[in-house]
């Protein structure tokens, strides 16, 4: 320990220069020399070191007295008298009742002193440190003295207000207009509010011997079958995901035998003294939000069929002036009337797509399943997008991994919009000369359609609402459609009972796929299968 400070008093000039010639080969850097007691006893009024050594015999005042005083101003440090043989019994009777730590014949082995000089360091920071701690000690007992004459108060005023809380959280819970329900991890029922007593017509005691999936369900069918995951956590709840919202569910009235529309909120209310998880749900009637988007769907549907004729008399009228039926046209004239066209057409689109997707949100359309080829479908949508694709100069490919005469069961005509919409996509947000690749592939009864190019790709930010109505491109390039292609193509792909998702990264490119499973009903060729590859350059 070479880090120690050290102060050593010796009235002979010789005795200091030696010690002072030692430090320096051993490494002490720390170390004040001083003759005089004295001196030295004003030094250490200002300074607290972690070591004195003290020679016996000095004219001013010996060594005992020296640190005698010492010990005075800091009884902790270590102290070590240097005395000759003669004075040794003396000085040993002396150092028992001042309390030195040692004493050190003259002459003295340097080794040995080096070592006791060290251990002496040692030896002050451990007391030092231990009259701190005790200190710190004799200071927390006494706050602890302070906490205990307080704490009975404490308790009681704490009490006191946990009741006045369970109070006021009682009756949040009985008067809450939202129903409220606690289950456990199989989704049986354990607590219920007033609230939710009156949404079903059951009391609480009725209730309690029921699972929630006995009061509520939802039409659609894959909610119903995913209440419970592959690890039994009821919805999928867990410690990660801990929180989840129920759309399209009903609570059947057992009194009138009524279905209200809700919506559920459930959170994880994990106790700490319990392995097992609680859920607690929270039940909000949404018939009348659920009428009033009836409402405004039903007008949206209606303005947008009656606007269907005139815009079709438009589109009609403006042909029959293009196609010169009416008289010939200059090049303005024509200009004007191609642009008036292509306005009413994009129009029209837009008022058909709002028409498709409002039947798909009502359950009016009902897919025309029919058995037809896959391979002839795909190539159809490829040749009618060949020529855009052409003229952006975009390696344009289709990449058939299914036998020439595999057939599907599905609305043709649905998966056809669909295809088209993602393959349209992929070339208009295709740089030119870039390239797009069509893959249709099968395994078992399961059919997967993608599209990939090597555009700029997708925030991964945007990616969450690219299948939501009116989103229209991304965050730092928008679009100029409806914003109602991607929507719709979920729509019809989920109504199929299948998945379409994406995948992309930015100035890498982007990938669109969805799959449809179980429609595959025959592949007469299996043994002779064969990839078909069109259109490369």
């Amino acid at each position: 320990m070479n880090d120690g400070k050290i102060v050593i008093v010796d009235d002979e000039k010789i005795v200091t220069s030696a010690f002072k010639a030692l430090f320096k080969v051993e490494g002490f850097k720390n170390v004040f020399l001083f003759n005089s007691p004295k001196e030295a006893l004003s030094y250490l009024k200002k300074d607290e070191p972690d070591l004195i050594i003290s020679d016996f015999l000095m004219p001013e005042m010996n060594g005992l007295q020296f640190l005698t005083e010492a010990k005075k101003l800091y009884p902790e440090t270590s102290m070590i008298l240097l005395t000759g043989y003669a004075d040794k019994e003396n000085a040993i009777k002396a150092i028992n009742e001042i309390g030195l730590y040692k004493y050190i014949e003259k002459p003295w082995d340097n080794d040995d002193l080096i070592v006791n000089i060290k251990n002496g360091i040692e030896r002050s920071h451990i007391l030092s440190n231990l009259r701190s701690k005790i200190s710190e000690l004799e200071t927390a007992h006494n706050e602890l003295e302070k906490y205990s004459t307080r704490l009975e108060t404490l308790v009681a005023q704490r009490t006191e207000e946990l009741l006045q809380a369970n109070k006021k959280l009682s009756g949040i819970i009985n008067y809450c207009a939202d129903g409220i329900i606690v289950i456990d991890e199989k989704g049986h029922i354990e607590q219920v509010n007033p609230a939710c007593e009156n949404m079903t017509g059951l009391s609480e005691s009725a209730l309690c011997k029921k699972k929630f999936q006995e009061i509520a369900y939802s039409d659609k069918f894959e909610q119903n079958d995913a209440s419970h995951n592959k690890n039994g956590e009821i919805f999928g709840l867990s410690e990660e995901r801990n929180e989840i919202v129920l759309r399209d569910y009903y609570i059947k009235n057992a009194l009138s035998d009524d279905a209200m529309p809700v919506e559920i909120s459930f959170a994880l209310i994990s106790a700490e003294d319990s392995k097992e998880h609680k859920y607690v749900g929270v039940i909000r009637n949404v018939a009348e939000q659920k009428e009033t988007e009836r409402l405004r769907d039903d007008f949206i549907a209606t303005l947008t069929h009656d606007m269907r004729t005139p815009l079709l008399a438009a589109i009609q009228t403006l042909k029959f002036f293009l196609d010169g039926a009416l008289g010939t046209l200059d090049e303005k004239q024509t200009l004007l009337l191609s642009t008036m066209l292509q306005s009413n057409e994009d129009l029209l689109g837009l008022v058909n797509a709002l028409l498709e997707v409002y039947r798909f949100e009502s359950g009016k359309l009902e897919l025309c399943k029919t058995v037809f080829n896959a391979k002839d479908l795909a190539e159809q949508c490829y040749e009618e997008l060949k020529p855009l694709a052409d003229k952006k100069d975009i390696d344009f490919t289709l990449e058939c991994n299914i036998d020439d005469d595999l057939e599907i069961c599905a609305d043709r005509a649905e998966i056809k919009r669909v295809m088209i919409n993602l393959c349209g996509n992929a070339v208009n947000y295709t740089d030119k000369s870039g390239k797009i690749v069509i893959l249709l592939k099968s395994h078992n009864k399961d059919l997967m359609f993608s599209v990939t190019d090597n555009g700029n790709g997708i925030p991964k930010e945007d990616i969450p609402h690219l299948f939501k109505r009116f989103s229209q491109g991304t965050t730092k390039k928008r679009s100029t459609g409806t914003g109602l292609g991607l929507y719709l193509s979920r729509q019809i792909i989920e109504a199929h009972g299948g998945k379409i998702w994406v995948e992309s990264k930015i100035k890498k490119g982007s990938e669109f796929s969805f799959l449809l499973t179980d429609v595959v009903k025959s592949n007469k060729n299996i043994k002779n299968k064969k990839e078909g590859v069109y259109g490369k350059h």
